[in-house]
């Protein structure tokens, strides 16, 4: 960051001054009415910035009378002020001009003391999320009202060095997102692979009960058997393709457990989810043993020399065996249950062909799905390596 260093001790080798985020900022009241050439509608995302209103949701419905909308238009930031503590801020970077819902306000920046890049990035700090949330207006509701911006105070570089901390912050951003896309195609690859597998296995097939016990895991409220310590709980969103990760922590009580101990998981059971996301499915492995499912399906192989939990694991998370669950469950509940679960039709080949399905299915699931060394944890890595540096470029020296 040599280049950084020299623009510093050239433009502000003092320190930079605070200055208040509302003297950056001047707000806009044009409606449609005001020009009727602008007919777009934008939404703002916290995920996806600001898009057009029927990209962002199919059933996006908004007023057909447009005329008190307030005018967007490319470098203005529009934000919901019973939103803002979710992220709900976008600057419309680039397009043609649009129109927002009237609850949301609209304002421009001043570009000659601030660049549209630099304000991006300092709006969508975690710096700024703490003190949007600080000011916030008291009561049941967020809310933060436009002149609550001037109590934010941040530190405003010369323009010079605003845009080589942009050009540093955007090498980590396009990294990531070059990570991503690959991600994305990893998974587009092993699907397709996992697929033409199955699909052209050609073998006998056997109902799940042939082959294997299944059981449903707790079916009953376990609030009052909850404890800080005992035999861990796991939900359905903490099972993922081939793997758990916990979401929430949760245990119930020893007692509770061992009254169930036909529903506690051991080595090599396969935990499936039945409500929700059907069908994902992982392999209990190490940790996870003794721990007990909550609306999930065990699935116990009986003859692990016929059949490999492995094999039959990367096979219930198939989009082939997908496509037969979601024809068994029940459509306005998204449920399966233990019955039409046990019906399910598997192909099971040679155990050596088995050996060899699971071999290529776990590069591929390492490689996506791993968050200890696929791509995953280097997305991570990245991603934390880019709030490092995000917190620390956007942090000078105050002046004396």
């Amino acid at each position: 960051m040599s280049r950084l260093d020299d623009l510093i001790k050239e433009y502000c080798p003092d320190g930079v001054e605070f200055t208040s985020m509302g003297s950056l900022m001047t707000r806009v009241r044009e409606r449609g009415k005001d020009d009727p050439s602008v007919s777009q509608v934008y939404s703002v995302s916290n995920t996806l910035g600001m898009v057009c209103a029927e990209e962002y949701r199919d059933n996006t419905i908004h007023s057909e009378d447009t005329s008190n909308y307030t005018v967007v238009r490319e470098g203005m930031v529009a934000y919901n002020p019973s939103r803002l503590n979710i992220g709900s801020i976008a600057m419309l970077k680039t397009g043609a001009p649009g129109l927002v819902s009237p609850m949301y306000v609209v304002f421009s920046i001043d570009e000659k003391r601030i660049t549209r890049e630099y304000f991006d990035y300092v709006m969508h700090s975690p710096y700024i999320a703490n003190k949007v949330d600080s000011f916030k207006e008291e009561g049941a509701r967020f809310r933060f009202d436009y002149s609550r911006w001037n109590w934010i105070m941040i530190q405003v570089p010369p323009i010079p060095v605003q845009k080589e901390i942009v050009r540093i912050l955007d090498n980590f951003t396009e990294l990531t997102a070059e990570l991503t896309a690959e991600l994305t195609a990893r998974k587009k690859q092993y699907e397709y692979y996992r697929n033409d597998l199955f699909d052209n296995i050609g073998c006998e097939q056997f109902q799940i009960l042939q082959i294997a016990d299944t059981n449903i895991g707790l079916a009953t409220s376990v609030t009052k058997h909850k404890r800080e310590s005992g035999v861990l709980l796991l939900h359905n969103s903490d099972i993922q393709q081939n793997a758990i990760v916990l979401k929430n922590v949760e245990y119930v009580s020893e007692e509770f457990a061992a009254k169930n101990w036909k529903k506690i998981l051991q080595e090599n059971d396969i935990i499936t989810v039945h409500t929700g996301d059907v069908g994902t499915s992982a392999v209990i492995k190490g940790e996870y043993v003794g721990t007990i499912g909550f609306t999930t399906i065990t699935t116990r192989i009986k003859d692990t020399s016929f059949v490999i939990p492995e094999y039959l694991c990367h096979y219930l998370n198939s989009q082939r065996c997908k496509a037969d669950i979601a024809s068994m469950t029940i459509s306005d509940r998204n449920n399966l249950n233990q019955s039409s679960f046990e019906k399910l039709v598997v192909p099971i080949p040679s155990i050596d062909k088995q050996k060899k399905i699971v071999a290529i299915l776990d590069r591929f699931d390492k490689i996506c799905n791993d968050i200890s060394s696929g791509l995953p944890a280097e997305i991570e890595a990245r991603q934390k390596q880019y709030e490092y540096y995000r917190d620390k470029l956007l942090t000078f020296k105050g002046l004396a």
